[in-house]
């Protein structure tokens, strides 16, 4: 359960910390007669209007003046919501990061012959910047953790921010009711008057709900065994998503604040019934054939051009139902029709949303349904805590099922602080066959807490680590509206003729991801550009990464610490896809493009569409700025939204974790069938891949029951 905010910080520490996210997203106060105070900014009635003729410039349906000079007046602090978000997201961080935050409260508050809270927010604002622009790597590292706690906690609670740019409306009028019906999982209920360890038994127990998980639920319920699946994530209808801002945990692994040691990389990992597949953006790609060659021949694993693999992307792309000729946003036509112009490569992508709704078909709407029909059982909030074992044959460890803590909801069917954690049963589960789908951050810990050796676990850690450009546009081209990622730029994704590059996608700019892609120089700055968010698009150059890291836990309380970097050699591929974005913008009418590069200005111009050349002297200046970026971790922002390959599958224990049926070397019964076992990043959106191998996988662990 998430600490309660007095148990993280004492009261002096929460009021520096408020009061230095207050200057993230400052008030700003407008008039001739005023000084900036404590806490509010002051722009002259001249700064105002300067303020306002631009947001008119690039806006179609600006605000009023009345409008816009009471937004830019909000103080995040002033909002209880924010306040409670906040506090939420800081308790429900795992301890290490928990820690440096305290540390850094007791500094802020102390370390300044004022104190920190009592400094102006000019001050504020003003330390804010030095940190992001030192050369020592921590302050960078601390000014982006700041600056990311204060925008994505202020954009999802301020009710005027998203009354003013429309998101409110649209989440509320129309994404709701175009939402599938909730589906009755029957959810096994362990609830009980003593506290002895329940006991269960089934033929074969799956550890996660997600693309894996659930795939191999239905294929091996349909053959005919007792099927038990289990994850620590509760449901969530699809009536009552997105879901609300305080609520993150209910959906994501660490509330979604979940980060690599160097807090560069922003990971986003999916812990809900479902899994990764129910924030999936739709997207739904087979795997790249020469990532396949590679898997085979560099590998040796020959099941990669096997025709039973094809038979079974087959099977998963037809069960789900994939849409060939998706309608495309505006975003993913900037990229289709761009790439046109460019000469470059391009492709419409099919998407999973054939059943008439625009989010897709995750597995909570199709593969678990699916398996409860065929028999298998569910139990939600049930957090494993390891694989058990007896000694098998020839010495190898024999699972015999799983062990772990089920905590019921809270009254009303509640989920979040309201759990009844005070009812947590200890239930111990026996299975003849044990298959772990807990995603690539939570696999290999599970293994190493149940004792395993192999050297291999928790390494070769790959993320496919992304960097977003957003572009102003003309018109509205609001992208939370209509399906995410319909297109993909291809161009580039091979650069070095080892499968190695980015590609160019589109990114979801709701409301959360949207703070997070929005540069931030300065409060002001970054105030005006949320303002135009409905006209703005972001697009990532999405990179499948040549060099890899390794998750391990955290000793203090077990979650996972991503000991990961993207090289030198990642980040130069990564800008090249960058520059690509920038390039596509400006041919299609972009009039403001703003990369996420520390010390690169917006480009901006009102040069019409049909005169625009890749070559023209201001933007090939600006491109020339670009391309010499670094990205390094001090500067660079980066997100992962595909964790791979930490138990990867290999032709013996020295270079991997599983063999080529799924089956966990050193053991039996024991399988892992999730995204940790590719043996390397897939390049492509994984989600497919994913559903094929767990597919592939069931039938032969079925076979051999």
């Amino acid at each position: 359960m998430a600490l309660k905010p007095e148990d993280i910080f004492p009261e002096p520490q929460w009021q520096a910390l408020l009061a230095l996210l207050d200057a993230t997203v400052p008030s700003i106060q407008v008039a001739d007669s005023l000084s900036s105070g404590d806490n509010h900014l002051c722009l002259s009635q001249e700064q105002f209007n300067i303020c306002y003729d631009d947001i008119q410039w690039a806006m179609k349906h600006p605000p009023s003046r009345e409008a816009f000079q009471n937004y830019l007046a909000i103080r995040p602090s002033d909002n209880p919501m924010f306040i409670k978000l906040v506090k939420k997201t800081i308790g429900a961080l795992p301890h290490g990061p928990k820690l440096q935050l305290t540390r850094l409260g007791s500094l802020i508050s102390t370390g300044y012959l004022t104190p920190f809270y009592r400094q102006s927010v000019t001050v504020r604002e003003a330390i804010l910047r030095s940190w992001k622009h030192s050369w020592v790597f921590l302050w960078p590292s601390l000014a982006r953790t700041f600056v990311q706690l204060g925008t994505m906690s202020w954009g999802p609670s301020d009710q005027i921010f998203q009354g003013l740019t429309g998101y409110k409306t649209y989440v509320t009028e129309v994404y709701r009711s175009e939402q599938a019906p909730a589906i009755d999982f029957n959810f096994i209920n362990l609830d009980s008057v003593t506290a002895e360890p329940i006991e269960l038994e089934t033929d074969i127990v799956i550890v996660g709900s997600g693309c894996g998980g659930g795939v191999c639920a239905k294929v091996l319920a349909e053959a005919g065994h007792r099927v038990l699946i289990v994850d620590k994530g509760y449901y969530t209808p699809p009536s009552e998503l997105p879901i609300k801002p305080d609520s993150m945990k209910l959906l994501f692994d660490s509330s979604g604040v979940l980060s690599n040691t160097d807090g560069s990389t922003v990971i986003g990992a999916g812990s809900c019934w479902g899994g990764g597949g129910i924030n999936n953006w739709s997207v739904s790609l087979p795997l790249l054939d020469f990532v396949r060659e590679e898997w085979a021949n560099v590998h040796g694993l020959s099941v990669f051009n096997s025709s039973d693999l094809q038979d079974s992307f087959d099977r998963v792309s037809n069960f789900i139902g994939l849409l060939e000729d998706p309608e495309h946003s505006h975003a993913n036509s900037v990229l289709l029709e761009g790439s046109k112009k460019l000469g470059w490569r391009a492709k419409t992508c099919p998407t999973n949303t054939t059943a008439g709704h625009k989010c897709g078909s995750s597995p909570a709407v199709s593969w678990l349904p699916a398996a409860v029909k065929a028999g298998a059982k569910c139990i939600e909030g049930f957090e494993v805590s390891e694989v058990l074992f007896e000694e098998g044959i020839d010495g190898l460890k024999k699972a015999t099922g799983i062990v772990g803590k089920w905590t019921p909801r809270g009254e009303n069917g509640s989920i979040g602080d309201t759990m009844k954690s005070e009812f947590q049963r200890l239930v111990r589960i026996k299975a003849k066959k044990t298959i772990i789908c807990a995603g690539s951050l939570r696999t290999p810990l599970l293994l190493s807490r149940s004792g395993l050796k192999n050297p291999n676990i928790g390494k070769n850690l790959h993320l496919h680590p992304c960097c977003p450009v957003i572009a102003l546009f003309d018109n509205d081209t609001p992208g939370w509206e209509g399906q995410m990622i319909t297109s993909a730029v291809t161009e580039f994704e091979n650069l070095d003729g080892k499968g190695h590059g980015p590609r160019i996608e589109p990114m979801a700019t709701s409301i959360v991801p949207a703070m997070w892609q929005i540069p931030w120089h300065d409060g002001l700055q970054f105030k005006i550009d949320a303002l135009k968010h409905r006209q703005m698009n972001a697009f990532m150059s999405h990179n499948r990464d040549r060099d890899s890291g390794s998750v391990t836990a955290d000793p203090n309380d077990g979650s996972p610490i991503v000991s990961y970097t993207a090289s030198a050699f990642d980040r130069a591929n990564t800008v090249v896809g960058m520059v690509g974005i920038a390039k596509l913008c400006y041919i299609q009418g972009a009039s403001e493009i703003l990369p996420m590069v520390h010390n690169l200005p917006r480009f901006r111009t009102n040069k019409p569409v049909g005169d625009r050349r890749i070559d023209d002297a201001d933007f090939a200046d600006w491109l020339a700025r670009f391309q010499a970026a670094d990205l390094n971790p001090s500067s660079a922002v980066f997100a992962s939204a595909h964790q791979m390959s930490s138990c990867r599958m290999s032709k013996s224990p020295a270079t991997g974790v599983v063999d080529e049926h799924g089956k966990v070397w050193g053991t039996e019964a024991l399988y892992i069938a999730d995204a940790s076992v590719f043996p390397s990043a897939s390049g492509d959106n994984p989600m497919i891949t994913i559903m094929a191998i767990a597919d592939y996988l069931a039938k032969g662990i079925s076979h051999h029951m």
